[in-house]
């Protein structure tokens, strides 16, 4: 899976900086508008269990995008929605968000204890060999610090039940981490606020 990924990332990047121009089409700001709806006018979900995707990484937009078309990766909002745009449109799209600042979502800080847990939790599995050191994630990965809460729970225990289907390797490493740790990751990854410390814009 990492070696695909590893392929993948150079088209994917020059696709993203070949397409630069299309973020600013109409029609793609058109388009995105219309995310708005549950993804936030703002940046911030309307609901807790829907990510924030205002900064999120492009090229892992992107392949999201293109699972919910193909219907490797399923849910009932996203799957009729993905079916509605153009392949030409996802890369545009991804990368539009991409663009965009992170939110605060001004979730708490883990209690120590739990933070502990959490780290030891992504340290015997590896989180941090895709997610980097602070979560931020780059390229193909997510970023994970600073997301929803109660989407990042779910979403790891959608891979661990393999309700979700379209990272059998996330799966893997989900099956390997407890439910308690789950939680524990989700409460520390939640209130993780990055971006002032990596100097990065979103």
């Amino acid at each position: 899976m990492r070696t695909k990924l590893a392929l993948l990332l150079p088209l994917l990047v020059a696709l993203v900086m070949g397409t630069s121009a299309f973020a600013d089409d109409p029609q793609i700001e058109a388009k995105a508008k219309v995310c708005a709806a549950c993804h936030g006018e703002n940046g911030v979900p309307q609901l807790k269990t829907t990510p924030a995707i205002w900064g999120q990484n492009a090229g892992y937009m992107f392949l999201q995008l293109r699972d919910f078309q193909s219907g490797a990766r399923k849910n009932d909002l996203m799957s009729p929605i993905a079916a509605t745009l153009a392949k030409e449109d996802l890369l545009p799209l991804a990368e539009y968000f991409s663009k965009l600042k992170w939110p605060n979502l001004e979730q708490p800080d883990a209690a120590p204890d739990v933070a502990d847990k959490a780290k030891a939790a992504a340290a015997s599995v590896g989180c941090p060999a895709c997610h980097l050191a602070y979560f931020q994630g780059d390229g193909t990965t997510a970023r994970l610090a600073g997301q929803q809460h109660d989407y990042l729970q779910k979403t790891m225990m959608d891979f661990r039940t393999r309700t979700r289907g379209n990272n059998p390797g996330m799966s893997d490493l989900m099956n390997a981490t407890s439910p308690d740790a789950i939680s524990a990751l989700a409460d520390y990854l939640a209130g993780l606020q990055i971006d002032s410390y990596l100097g990065q814009s979103h």
